[in-house]
């Protein structure tokens, strides 16, 4: 299965170590879930590489302080050192175009990619420098309220909170940019928002169906049809808090820790019923996620694209949720 992934958070765990004064960090073997070895033996097409912005003030649980530029500048610089490096085998891709170049001539693609956009600081000069600097999506925000909008929460009164001013004046400019506005982690009210004022798609890089677990990160088929009728699409996540029935919840402390292909097409299957086969695409979440997986790394997607079939996806389906329909918001996007 040719997939492109649309998250995952092993430059996280490069930033880290190097933070820590172990080595230099080398996207090609790394010791958590996903790396360019474990890709190509996956036969991926692309992978986004997200620089996820600690919590504040957490980087001191690993014995380390470091301010967000310096901490995106380390993660950039990971990045394009190890694209450099394996330059043989692995191409930096910034549209839709060049991942079909770098694929045709046998290489994988990375992408860079941001996730939370406190960084930006209510600055537009920020967004372009990030752009500038190759970064192709941005997660809006996290799970804590910044310069965009407001967190997903559990209270209807959190959970329908708008975007902030410069939150609309900030999605529309990256659309212009041609930079992809993902709203993973952002709440219901802001991404009502988002349909209402932008023009092009956006995705949900790492977000699964509330109908089928009732995680708050999760869309519920509303958004879900809203997400389709924008030409948008959003990536599976991999993560057990996300899939089952039994998750997180203010009530529930005996969340299921299972993550089965299996769980994973259902929501597929569930997507592509309710909002049509064109919404769903792959979002792991690969590196941001613990529990136990049976799809665990990039070399496993056979294990999923087995399961696709039994839910009843046709090839041609298949192609569209695992690379289709992330090159065509690319296109999109950009056009």
């Amino acid at each position: 299965m040719h997939g492109i992934d649309m998250h995952c958070d092993t430059l996280m765990l490069g930033i880290i170590q190097q933070m820590k004064g172990g080595p230099q960090a080398d996207l090609m073997k790394m010791p958590g879930m996903v790396d360019f070895e474990r890709l190509i033996k996956g036969e991926a097409m692309a992978q986004c590489f997200a620089v996820f912005l600690l919590p504040e003030g957490s980087g001191k649980r690993f014995g380390f302080e470091i301010d967000d530029m310096d901490y995106i500048n380390m993660g950039t610089e990971i990045f394009n050192r190890s694209v450099e490096a394996h330059k043989d085998i692995v191409a930096k891709a910034t549209n839709a175009d060049e991942i079909r170049r770098n694929w045709l001539n046998g290489k994988l693609s990375a992408v860079l990619t941001m996730e939370d956009g406190r960084a930006v600081q209510g600055k537009l000069e920020n967004l372009k420098k990030f752009y500038d600097d190759g970064y192709r999506a941005l997660s809006i925000i996290w799970n804590h309220e910044n310069c965009f909008a407001y967190p997903n929460a559990w209270d209807e009164e959190g959970m329908m909170k708008g975007l902030k001013p410069f939150g609309k004046e900030a999605v529309q400019y990256m659309q212009e940019l041609g930079m992809l506005v993902d709203t993973s982690h952002l709440n219901f009210g802001g991404f009502d928002d988002l349909c209402d004022i932008l023009k092009k798609p956006f995705v949900a890089t790492h977000s699964n169906a509330m109908a089928l677990s009732p995680h708050k990160r999760n869309l519920d088929d509303s958004r879900l049809k809203k997400l389709a009728a924008k030409g948008g699409c959003t990536g599976l996540n991999f993560g057990a808090e996300f899939l089952n029935e039994k998750t997180q919840t203010p009530e529930s402390n005996d969340a299921c820790k299972d993550s089965t292909a299996f769980l994973i097409a259902e929501h597929a299957r569930h997507i592509a019923d309710v909002a049509g086969v064109d919404t769903v695409a792959l979002g792991t979440d690969f590196d941001g996620i613990r529990g136990n997986l049976e799809v665990a790394s990039p070399d496993m997607m056979w294990i999923l694209e087995r399961e696709f079939k039994r839910h009843g996806f046709t090839e041609a389906e298949i192609d569209k949720i695992s690379y289709g329909n992330a090159l065509r918001v690319l296109d999109e996007v950009e056009g």
